[in-house]
């Protein structure tokens, strides 16, 4: 039940006080000892023309007829406290989260689909450090979505056309030698901007080549699908470890042959405009830079790229929502794109959302410039933290079973947690040796309070009816309530595309969690006390494993 809801309503049904003024007012106590929720009446002095400690007072002597989960009200400087039926709610909100299992399934499907576009790594460049956010945050989305019961359509735009490529391939041709990798083809990008300083002919080199493969021609072509392949094989290996998958990897490349109709009906419509030689989309009006359509000489751009992207996935999927997890550089590009959109007269124009974030960067990383080579790579940033981890197993827990495969999933675990944790337009300044805190807000310390949850169930199993009047001291009332918000937080991180939302949630369950534990003996010889904190025990288990898996963290029973 949203008991924050049920009483916020009941508090508007006395006519005490003004509904939209009131609404949202209403939040969960931080302090348990003050109440399970509490109205501060402070904003409401403008309106009502009293001071908050009497409209407080009015409140509480207006509510006469509590409702079934309300033991008792209690107005204290300006504050309205109300206190839950603690033994009543502890026996709803366990009872609906064991019935979840260990396994929390999607809810029903509600008919709606999202497309969600991330990660959107370039052909024949690394993945490097700089792709984390758009990848974690996107993956999440996508799982957060499925569970709300949404069909979730995860997208990878390949960055995979432009004149890049031509570099790409006259460097390949003139250095290139045997069977290409990643990091060889890297060099040869690098080794194409150093020689092309002292030799500008190499750009038109690079401008015939590309050319040729807009003219799909065979030697050409068939480079560039090797670089694309070798691109997806090792960046796939990433994704394996980081739990991302993909629906659909239609990139750049895909709608060359899209954009056509795009333009056709923006002619139509009287909103091209030429401008020395280009033809673009005036914006003026909405104190935005016109909006570049097509070139001089003809040829698209990305914005022409993205209408007829956005096109697809509507005609395509048909969606109720399109997300572009994409940096935060690109504001003003998607404003463009999804007003451009509006002015074709398209209602869904609406509907397409940019989802910008900050930057990553690593404590010593230095600037991230492929043409330089100085690129900090995903892959060895997740390797270093999965070695840290092993040492860190080795000294404390030399003995415990599946280490490696431990290793990883906490090591994994600490690069997405970081990129998670903070909300997400903020910039990050990525440091290991924080992430792999084990006693910090992090992805181990979660990982670790779920291994303590297996541990206490590993030496007993709660059976039987609970006594529920076990549930009702503070330490243990905290993860009731606690507990009880887990739908409502995942729904609000969907609402706000903000997947520090959960993280937030999940650190404040465990940390909960572990107070009650060092609080009270879950195991004693008291049967009933025992039982009802085993079956608690099992609720904050279940639902710390099932959090994680929202924001991509694996949950090891052993640490």
């Amino acid at each position: 039940m949203d008991y924050l809801k049920i009483t916020e309503e009941y508090i508007i049904s006395k006519g005490i006080t003004p509904e939209a003024e009131t609404r949202g007012l209403l939040v969960y106590s931080q302090d348990i000892k003050n109440g399970d929720c509490c109205l501060p009446c402070f904003k409401l002095s403008k309106a009502m023309r009293m001071s908050p400690v009497m409209i407080s007072d009015k409140l509480r002597d207006g509510m006469t007829d509590l409702p079934s989960h309300i033991q008792r009200v209690e107005s204290v400087n300006g504050y309205l406290n109300f206190y839950f039926d603690r033994k009543a709610m502890a026996k709803e909100v366990l009872g609906v989260m064991l019935a979840k299992g260990d396994k929390f399934e999607p809810m029903e499907p509600n008919g709606k689909t999202v497309c969600i576009d991330y990660s959107s790594i370039n052909i024949a460049k690394p993945f490097h450090i700089g792709h984390l956010s758009s990848t974690v945050i996107g993956g999440s989305l996508h799982r957060i979505f499925r569970y709300l019961g949404y069909s979730a359509v995860g997208i990878n735009h390949l960055g995979d056309w432009g004149t890049q490529f031509g570099k790409l391939l006259t460097a390949y041709f003139k250095w290139g030698k045997g069977e290409q990798t990643m990091d060889s083809l890297l060099e040869l990008y690098v080794r194409f901007h150093k020689e092309a300083e002292q030799d500008d002919s190499l750009n038109d080199e690079a401008r015939m080549w590309f050319k040729k493969i807009e003219d799909k021609d065979e030697k050409a072509t068939a480079a560039y699908e090797e670089f694309k392949r070798i691109t997806l094989e090792e960046v796939t290996k990433v994704y394996d470890r980081l739990g991302i998958k993909f629906d659909s990897y239609n990139g750049e490349a895909f709608f060359n042959d899209k954009m056509q109709p795009v333009v056709d009906e923006l002619k139509s419509k009287n909103l091209l405009t030429p401008s020395d030689g280009a033809m673009i989309v005036s914006l003026d009006e909405y104190d935005m830079p016109p909006c570049l359509i097509l070139r001089s000489d003809g040829a698209s751009l990305y914005a022409t790229r993205d209408l007829a992207c956005a096109f697809y996935r509507k005609n395509t999927y048909n969606f109720d929502k399109n997300l572009y997890v994409v940096a935060y550089q690109q504001n003003l590009h998607f404003k463009q794109v999804f007003k451009v959109l509006e002015l074709m007269g398209h209602e869904w124009a609406k509907d397409c959302v940019h989802v910008p974030f900050g930057m990553v960067s690593i404590e010593g990383g230095g600037s991230l410039s492929t043409r330089s080579g100085n690129v900090v790579k995903l892959v060895d940033v997740i390797n270093t933290a999965v070695e840290k981890t092993k040492a860190i197993i080795a000294d404390k827990n030399p003995e415990l079973e599946n280490a490696d495969e431990t290793a990883e999933a906490i090591g994994v675990g600490a690069v997405v947690f970081g990129a998670l944790s903070s909300s997400r337009i903020k910039d990050i300044v990525f440091s290991l040796d924080k992430a792999l805190n084990f006693d910090g807000e992090t992805g181990p310390y979660l990982q670790y309070t779920h291994a303590r949850c297996c541990s206490v169930l590993s030496k007993a199993q709660p059976s039987g009816e609970v006594d529920y009047s076990q549930l009702t001291d503070d330490d243990t009332f905290a993860l009731v309530r606690r507990l009880n918000a887990f739908d409502d937080t995942v729904r609000i991180v969907a609402d706000r595309y903000e997947p520090s939302i959960l993280t937030r949630y999940l650190i404040d369950l465990a940390q909960e969690f572990n107070k009650f534990y060092i609080a009270h003996r879950i195991i004693s010889d008291d049967k009933d006390a025992t039982n009802a904190r085993l079956w608690i025990t099992r609720a904050v288990k279940n639902t710390l494993k099932n959090g994680m898996e929202l924001i991509l963290l694996k949950a090891p029973e052993k640490m």
